[in-house]
């Protein structure tokens, strides 16, 4: 699992547009303080790039509940599967 993170943080970061650095990931090895955390949190929560993270954010999971649902691409793909493995 450790080795997906640098993958997925830049899918987050780069494609998806939904992410606040906390720190790089080769400092990995030490331990996030509680005033950084803090600081990050505030940024999120009280900025136009907050704002437009959520709104991202709201955007991207409309879309995936959409396509879970029944009749959803990514019901249908899934169910098609299926079906192609079970018979």
């Amino acid at each position: 699992m450790h080795s997906d993170q640098p993958s997925n943080a830049a899918l987050v970061a780069d494609v998806l547009k939904t992410e606040i650095v906390v720190r790089e990931w080769k400092d990995r090895a030490g331990v996030v303080k509680a005033s950084l955390i803090e600081s990050v949190v505030r940024r999120f929560m009280a900025s136009e790039e907050g704002c437009r993270i959520k709104e991202t954010a709201e955007k991207l999971g409309a879309a995936v509940r959409e396509a879970t649902e029944a009749g959803g691409v990514s019901r249908i793909e899934l169910d098609s599967f299926i079906a192609h493995v079970i018979r």
